[in-house]
């Protein structure tokens, strides 16, 4: 496959990485020639310099032969006429745009991504799926991470090992069932000390470590109080920034959740007039500066339960929420942009970071995958996805039980949903061709798993 780039910024410059790897021919196009050039250098890629919307550009980037193109600069108005001119001109098969302005995604202007107007096939806004992101992990208290899968049939949920009360500390994976009757839950994934891993039935879960497990809706409650969290859903939530995210997470919690108490905020005039406008009664907008442990009083942060800091500045939303936990609120919830500080968080007490550049690469990826992958959650940057797909006829999948058919090192399935519901597999289960399953898939079995799901029998080791 062959795809181009549009941005070499960390979104695209990932995005390429990880295609590289699988072997697909990947040109990244950016206006910077320094950061054309360290994707050149740094990658199995081609760099090139160049405005990506600008025709003769995109032909000199291969958009002629090219099967999909990846748009994700700062611009919106670059990413939607790079995708128009690739249509237009080139006739590239797929395009994938991110688009962050909330005028372009208005109910009313989702008509420009028409085949006939702006043929967009895939529109990606960070905003709006980092406010759904920050909302489920608001229903879901005491859980670091959540995602729905499978139409909502199945949950994927990053709890903390983090309090004696958890019964699983000390205990080997192969003995959740004789700590938890019944649990209807698997454990995927483990980071331990900022490593990741899949575990097996030996591996022992340790104080302090961070836990990936698949299982019901109607079992969360259960799973978390095994963990040892018993936390209730907050009441009084302040939202620190009023930019895209905190207005689209204000509305969703209005919207949802109309007994939350919410107040945001906003550190420029201008802003906090508009999103008080916008909002109404919904929420008490205040203007300041997170910082000023003043602003945080008047907000009386010490009673809230959940801080949410959306700034457009890491740093801002790391300090702010810290010293929202040292005056006493309960949880916060901390969107942070650079990966290099994702390991430093727990040391602070901060209690679920949101990346958007993860969320937008899960996005994307999605769109990439073997056809059988219908969704993707991408856990850490270099450890790998969550996937849902569908068993295929003749796929080396379905050709027996799971204990006996050799699924790859880092390739441990979650879930199967089929017409009867939700099975927690054992090794004695046996999946049907048009079952659906929830599989952890490191990067480094990804190939093989993709081998699995598409039926190839050939031995590829």
């Amino acid at each position: 496959m062959r795809i181009i780039v549009c941005g070499a910024g960390q979104v695209g410059s990932t995005i390429a990485r990880h295609l590289a790897v699988e072997g697909m021919d990947v040109t990244v196009v950016d206006l910077d020639a320094a950061q054309a050039r360290r994707v050149d250098e740094s990658y199995d890629v081609r760099g090139m310099v160049g405005h990506a919307s600008h025709p003769e550009v995109l032909e000199k980037a291969g958009a002629r032969d090219a099967d999909m193109l990846i748009a994700v600069t700062r611009s919106d108005e670059v990413n939607m006429v790079a995708s128009q001119v690739a249509y237009t001109l080139f006739r590239v098969p797929r395009r994938i745009a991110r688009v962050r302005h909330h005028g372009y995604l208005d109910p009313l202007s989702r008509a420009l991504y028409a085949a006939d107007q702006l043929p967009i096939d895939v529109v990606i806004s960070p905003e709006v799926e980092v406010a759904n992101g920050i909302a489920r992990r608001l229903r879901t208290p005491g859980a670091f991470d959540t995602m729905p899968l499978a139409d909502g049939k199945v949950q994927l949920i990053g709890i903390h090992a983090d309090t004696h009360d958890c019964a699983f500390i000390g205990k080997a994976i192969r003995d959740v069932p004789t700590i938890m009757p019944d649990p209807h839950m698997i454990v995927v994934a483990v980071i331990r000390n900022g490593e990741a891993f899949v575990p097996n039935g030996d591996d022992v879960i340790e104080l302090g470590d961070d836990v990936y497990v698949v299982t019901e809706p109607s079992r969360v409650d259960r799973v978390m109080s095994a963990f040892g969290h018993r936390e209730r859903v907050a009441r009084r939530v302040v939202i620190i920034g009023g930019g895209n995210v905190g207005l689209n997470l204000a509305n969703m919690l209005a919207r949802d959740a109309p007994y939350v108490r919410l107040k945001i905020i906003e550190h420029s005039r201008e802003r906090a007039e508009y999103i008080s406008r916008e909002l109404g009664e919904k929420a008490v907008v205040l203007l300041g500066d997170a910082l000023d442990t003043e602003v945080l009083d008047e907000a009386n942060i010490g009673s809230a339960e959940t801080v949410v800091a959306v700034t457009n500045d890491d740093e801002t939303n790391i300090f702010s929420s810290v010293l929202a936990k040292r005056m006493g609120c309960k949880r916060a919830i901390t969107l942070v942009n650079k990966s290099s500080y994702e390991p430093i968080m727990p040391s602070l007490g901060i209690d679920a970071v949101v990346s958007p550049n993860a969320i937008t690469i899960s996005t994307i990826l999605r769109h990439v995958r073997h056809r059988s992958v219908t969704a993707l959650y991408t856990l850490r940057e270099e450890f790998g996805e969550v996937i849902e797909a569908r068993a295929q006829e003749g796929s080396k999948l379905t050709s027996g039980p799971l204990k006996d058919i050799g699924l790859p090192e880092g390739f441990l399935i979650g879930a199967v949903v089929h017409d009867s519901g939700v099975l927690i597999p054992t090794a004695e289960t046996h999946i049907k061709p048009g079952d659906s399953v929830i599989a952890m898939v490191t990067y480094k079995a990804l190939r093989k798993a993709e081998a699995f799901l598409a039926g190839d029998r050939r031995d590829r080791s």
